[in-house]
């Protein structure tokens, strides 16, 4: 049997991590009866008088204390609202970098949950965290309140006539004017800008990508003649080869990946075949940790081992082969599995380097993959920033050729290796103006500041892909007075129009006459608003050109000496733009499991031979980083995240961290994502406390992931779950079977579907008003989230397997919980649900003692309209965002998944009123309708013919600790690795 662990502390001593667990756990109930010092500087009588928290004043304030409630009611109320009842919204979200189809749900004129548009054919049904986590920037009171002058209230009449002077050639405009956007996929939009630029004198438009894909979309012009990305087919592949490119984290379409990817590697329906995965990177990604097969590489190495892999190929093909960089690691088994799947492979690369990137388009042609695997009908638009543009703007701010700055949704200043020289050269300029919706470095050295509103708050049109549009509008009224920066636009060009008017004209004009279903326009715009989506996808002839091969494969370069820093972003920070969300802040890394720091991850031996361990503090040329000795990263390299050490964001966001954008090499106009030769000191005697959260729960060493292999589940469908029927076999219990004459609720958790993305804790935090507790409180182990991503090593630790478990009360049917509560706030619902009554909890924690899942958590502290938490439940603005169908809970009460019993009683209801019964899939929890992979389902296990029975027959189904007969309404399907 496998050995399973979650830290590098737990494999060299398993038993002294449960004894340092144990004392972790005697503190906090010491700190509990005494009161934590370290919350304030004063004595612990002014503690206990200041917030009466004793284990009788919790039990007091938790039980007949709520927190009051202001109801303004309608004067005149809307016909479109009805009191109680969500209405939804089809809207798109695309915030330069990221796009999903999204339905807005709306309460009472607020917008509270983000849930994926299953009617398009991009994101579908499922989002990323920072999708989910979208809703709460709404509320962020860090965003501007109205236009500035010179960080001075101004009207937006004194900033359009000043404004317009300036760039009709007035005020001694010498230079020409450069509008800087993030990449634009909105038709209107572009329209717009095409028309600025041709009515205003001497105009440049530049894009630019804080996460860059320039390398290519050259290589891409290069062989193809298209400034696009092709569309990967993830669920038409068979074999798949990445290098460094984390597909299923943040690269280019995380969301669209892993349901694709998801797809291909299910079970489900007795398929015996599945994708096989290879990972070739440097640090421990969470598309790496999702490969069957992963090599730790130099990120210096991938050039060699790319053009090493094509030769394998072309020899095989019969084609040119190409001398040069060399590989010390043996690929030839991949080459092998990827003629066998020609046709069925994809190969991709997450370098920007354009040579690179040329060799990855010469594999797939050689491999036939493009037009199978890889589509240009429905190419990838969400990518089109020039890197050597960013360059050439900055050399023409410094040369004084650059008159007048408009930027727009993007942040130069922090996120660009040169952001100090950008920020120089901006604050001498004539005229400068950012749109900017919230704070950020580049605002702050910006002459005008004129704020567009929240996506959420605008409409707006999008083209993702080739052919696919998708519509934005608004669900609220704007909170603060901001204007669309395309309505800026068209005033400064003397046009006084809305931009939704101008959006339905290019919509008329453009698309309603391709499309034959709808005789009138009001009929075809109503109809794809009501969809968010439209699809006028057309064939394209793309012709692949060998020519830059040979001088690509010419200017490969050979791995370096010495160690490299691998940079990446964060799946919850990316590039670190909403830093000020206290939601992605504290989702824990997939991997490492932190949150609220970013840090340097460094090889388990090089830790080993350098008397590193967790939270050290080493110096990376000049810069202090904490350590943390991440199992799987590759032999001299250390990999830190980007988006950290904000310095304008907001309250919640700046000082998290450590900013290492002045660190990103630029080679020849291109930034790179590692630095070579990097040296490494130990700063003795410091330490930088981190808030790790992988082990804040144990299971005692009891096996909890099941797994296997693709070959011996083809064989024996039982193949890794065989302790479930030697459980079944030897059960003996005094209990009486439970029965339930109605529904009863249950959820299937496919392994084999599930990423770790953390998408379902943001989805579960939104839908549940869990609070934010702050890195202190997550380092004292006391981490709100009801659903956690338990991810376990196991093999070598320096290539080690991972496996990842989502983990939520598992409503057991003999629930251990429930016996012991002295107050009955943990009964047991007639529909197979442990339920938690929240005014009668008293805060004795019998239940969390009993548990033996850890699922249950406390409210230590009230963290609503508390000072010492001031996140975003800690303002009116902030609080916005709660749902009013449930309980915000008061401090002293426990909590935990209810299974979204709120929304279980909103589908029977309406059922009910509508006098039929509760169709199959109609009701799902959060984290299953927000999920990307389709990893969870939720439903009736009394009904023979729901998925969840059927799921619940498969031999691959098991329970948590099902040797202790509590019954659980959670199943799990084992993993299955396809190894070669």
């Amino acid at each position: 049997m496998k050995t399973y662990w979650r830290s590098i502390e737990e494999l060299a001593d398993p038993n002294e991590l449960r004894r340092e667990e144990a004392r972790q756990e005697a503190k906090q109930k010491s700190l509990l009866l005494r009161g934590d010092e370290r919350l304030t500087a004063s004595s612990r009588r002014d503690f206990l008088k200041t917030l009466g928290f004793s284990l009788a004043a919790a039990s007091i304030v938790a039980s007949c204390r709520k927190p009051v409630e202001k109801a303004i009611p309608y004067l005149v109320k809307p016909e479109e609202i009805t009191p109680g009842m969500a209405n939804y919204y089809a809207s798109t979200y695309f915030d330069g970098t990221d796009y999903g189809s999204i339905l807005v749900k709306v309460r009472d004129g607020r917008p509270i949950k983000i849930e994926g548009n299953s009617l398009s054919p991009v994101s579908q049904q499922g989002t990323s965290a920072r999708i989910q986590a979208s809703v709460l920037n709404l509320y962020d009171e860090a965003r501007f309140k109205g236009p500035l002058l010179n960080n001075n209230p101004v009207t937006w009449e004194t900033a359009d006539r000043e404004i317009s002077a300036y760039l009709d050639g007035g005020k001694g405009k010498s230079g020409k004017t450069v509008l800087l956007t993030s990449t634009i996929i909105s038709p209107s939009t572009r329209q717009i800008i095409r028309d600025f630029i041709s009515g205003t004198p001497k105009t440049e438009w530049i894009q630019y990508d804080a996460s860059p894909a320039s390398g290519m979309l050259s290589a891409n012009k290069l062989c193809f003649g298209q400034w696009a990305i092709p569309d990967y087919r993830f669920d038409k592949a068979r074999v798949v080869v990445s290098f460094a490119a984390d597909f299923l984290g943040t690269w280019l379409s995380p969301v669209e990946y892993t349901k694709r990817y998801s797809a291909a590697r299910q079970l489900r329906d007795g398929q015996k075949e599945m994708l096989r995965h290879y990972q070739i990177e440097a640090g421990m990604s969470l598309t790496g940790a999702n490969a069957d097969v992963r090599f730790p590489v130099k990120p210096s190495e991938e050039a060699g081992l790319v053009l090493a892999l094509y030769n394998e190929v072309a020899k095989a093909k019969g084609a040119r082969t190409y001398s040069g960089v060399s590989s010390s690691v043996d690929i030839s088994g991949i080459a092998v599995d990827l003629l066998e799947n020609k046709g069925k492979s994809v190969v991709i690369s997450g370098s920007n380097d354009e040579n690179i990137q040329v060799v990855v388009n010469a594999i797939n042609q050689l491999l036939g993959n493009y037009g199978e695997t890889l589509d240009w009908n429905t190419a990838l638009l969400t990518r089109q920033g020039l890197d050597p543009d960013m360059e050439r703007l900055l050399d023409d701010l410094k040369s004084g050729q650059v008159s007048a700055l408009l930027v727009w949704d993007v942040n130069p200043v922090f996120n660009h290796p040169k952001g100090a020289e950008f920020a120089e050269a901006i604050e001498k300029l004539g005229l400068s103006v950012s749109f900017s919706e919230r704070k950020d470095e580049t605002s702050v050295v910006c002459k005008y500041v004129l704020p567009e509103p929240n996506y959420l708050e605008s409409w707006n049109d999008f083209e993702p892909k080739s052919g696919i549009y998708s519509l934005a509008q608004p669900t609220i009224a704007p909170i603060f007075d901001s204007r669309p920066a395309q309505e800026s636009l068209l005033k400064w060009m003397g046009k006084e129009q809305k931009y939704h008017e101008y959006i339905q004209k290019t919509w008329a004009e453009k698309y309603y006459p391709r499309q034959s279903v709808f005789a009138d326009f009001r009929l075809f715009w109503n109809d794809s608003l009501q969809k968010g989506v439209f699809e006028l996808v057309s064939p394209v002839e793309v012709q692949y050109n060998a020519e830059p091969l040979s001088l690509a494969a010419a200017k490969l370069e050979p791995v370096k000496p010495g160690v490299e820093l691998v940079f990446y972003e964060s799946v919850a920070m990316g590039n670190g733009k909403y830093a000020n969300n206290p939601w992605l802040q504290e989702l824990p890394d997939p991997v490492a499991k932190i949150s609220w720091d970013n840090f340097a991850a460094v090889p388990v031996e090089y830790a080993a031979a350098n008397g590193l361990k967790n939270e050290d503090v080493i110096n990376l040329n000049g810069l202090e980083l904490p350590v943390f000795v991440q199992p799987g990263q590759a032999k001299d390299t250390v990999s830190v995240a980007l988006g950290y050490g904000r310095r304008v964001a907001g309250k919640v966001g700046e000082g998290i961290g450590t900013d290492l954008y002045p660190m990103l090499p630029v080679k020849n106009g291109i930034r790179s994502n590692y630095l070579e030769n990097v040296t490494i000191e130990k700063v003795p005697g410091t330490v930088y406390e981190l808030a790790i959260s992988q082990t804040h729960h144990s299971m005692e060493g009891r096996p909890i992931v099941r797994e296997t292999t693709l070959d011996e589940y083809v064989k024996n469908p039982e193949a890794g779950n065989e302790m479930r029927n030697e459980v079944l076999a030897n059960s003996v219990t005094l209990y009486e079977k439970p029965s339930f004459n109605g529904h009863h609720w249950g959820m299937a958790v496919d392994l084999n579907s599930c990423t770790g993305c953390g998408n379902c804790a943001i989805s579960c935090q939104a839908e549940n008003n869990i609070q934010v507790i702050g890195k202190e409180q997550v380092r004292n182990r006391r981490i709100m989230h009801w659903i956690r991503i338990d991810r376990y090593f196991s093999e070598s630790p320096d290539n080690p397997q991972v496996s990842f478990q989502p983990v939520m009360c598992q409503h057991c049917d003999n629930a251990p919980c429930e016996n012991v509560c002295p107050v009955a706030a943990t009964p047991h619902s007639e529909e197979g649900l442990n339920q938690m009554a929240y005014n009668r909890c008293v805060g004795t924690k019998y239940c969390i003692n009993n548990c033996p899942y850890r699922v249950r958590r406390f409210n230590w502290f009230q963290y609503v309209n508390n000072n010492r938490f001031d996140y975003n439940s800690n303002s009116e603005l902030g609080r916005m965002v709660l749902n009013p169908d449930v309980t915000v809970r008061s401090r002293g009460v426990v909590e935990k998944c209810s299974m979204c019993v709120q929304r279980i009683q909103e589908k029977k209801l309406a059922a009910k009123l509508e006098g039929r019964p509760l169709a199959e899939g109609e009701i799902q929890t959060a984290c299953q309708q927000s999920c990307p992979g389709n990893a969870i389902v939720f439903g009736d296990l009394n009904d023979p013919e729901s998925r969840i029975s059927k799921l619940f027959q498969y031999k691959r189904n098991y329970h948590l600790l099902e040797e202790l007969h509590t019954l659980p309404s959670v199943g799990y399907l084992t993993k299955v690795r396809n190894q070669a």
